[in-house]
C-alpha cells in the first residue's frame, strides 16, 4: 500500500506540472466572466425599454408564393405592422404587413437614428460602418448585412441593413468577456468548439490528477519523533 501511494504522490505531481496552467486558466477566466451580470454583459441594460403596441394584421397583402419563403417575422415598427421575410436561401427584407409594399433597407443615417432613440448613450456616436454579410466584424459573427453604430464609450450597436432592427449590442466589457470565454474552452480562433480534443484531454487530465489527490488525503502519515530535550 505505501508503494502505491507512492506512485500515486508521483504521478500526482507530475500531473499537476502538467494540467496546474489550463486549471488556473479555467479559475480565472471563470471568475471574470462571472464577476458580472449577463445582463450587462449582453448590453441589454443599454437598451431602452420600448411601450408595448398591439400587432395589427388584418388584411394583408403579402404574397410570398414567389420567393420561397423560409420564415416571417411581424413586429410593430414606426406604428405600422412590418414583415420580416426571410427566404430559404437567407436573404432578408421588409415589408407593409397591410399593402405588402416592399420597404427601402436602412441606409447610415436611419440606422444612427434607430440607435439614438433605443440606446442608452446613442447620441454619442462617433462611427457608422457598413459591413457585408461575407464580412462582418469578429464581435458579431452573424452572416447578416448590418450598420455597426460605434459609441463614444466603445460600444458597438449592430443594426440590421434589411431587418431594420437591432440585432446585437456589443460592449467593451462584452469583448472582454468573449475573449475569456475562448480561453475557457481553449477555442480562441472561432469561440464557439466546446467538445475538441486538447479541452477533453486536459479535462480528463485535471480529473485524474484531482482524483489522486483525494487518495492521498487519506494517506497514512509516520509521526515525527520529537528530540529529547
Amino acid at each position: 500500500m505505501a508503494t502505491i501511494m507512492q506512485r500515486l504522490a508521483k504521478w500526482h505531481i507530475w500531473l499537476g506540472w502538467l494540467v496546474g496552467v489550463p486549471i488556473v486558466m479555467w479559475v480565472a477566466t471563470g471568475l471574470f466572466m462571472v464577476s458580472r451580470p449577463i445582463d450587462e454583459v449582453r448590453g441589454s441594460h443599454l437598451q431602452i425599454a420600448q411601450e408595448q403596441q398591439p400587432l395589427i394584421i388584418e388584411g394583408s397583402e403579402i404574397a410570398t408564393a414567389d420567393m420561397q419563403l423560409g420564415e416571417m417575422q411581424l413586429v410593430m415598427q414606426d406604428g405600422r405592422a412590418v414583415a420580416i421575410l426571410t427566404t430559404l436561401d437567407g436573404q432578408t427584407r421588409r415589408v407593409d404587413f397591410a399593402s405588402g409594399q416592399p420597404i427601402p433597407a436602412l441606409d447610415a443615417e436611419a440606422a444612427r437614428a434607430l440607435v439614438e432613440r433605443r440606446i442608452v448613450g446613442g447620441d454619442a456616436v462617433q462611427s457608422v460602418t457598413f459591413f457585408n454579410a461575407d464580412k462582418v466584424p469578429f464581435d458579431f459573427r452573424r452572416p447578416i448585412p448590418v450598420w455597426q453604430v460605434g459609441l463614444s464609450d466603445g460600444t458597438h450597436v449592430y443594426v440590421g441593413r434589411d431587418s431594420g432592427q437591432i440585432e446585437a449590442v456589443r460592449t467593451r466589457w462584452w469583448r472582454w468577456f468573449d475573449f475569456m470565454w475562448g480561453l475557457h474552452i481553449m477555442d480562441i480562433s472561432e469561440r464557439e468548439d466546446t467538445s475538441h480534443p486538447i479541452l477533453i484531454l486536459f479535462a480528463t487530465l485535471a480529473l485524474i490528477g484531482s482524483l489522486f489527490g483525494l487518495v492521498l488525503m487519506f494517506r497514512r502519515r509516520k509521526s515525527r519523533v520529537k528530540p529529547s530535550s
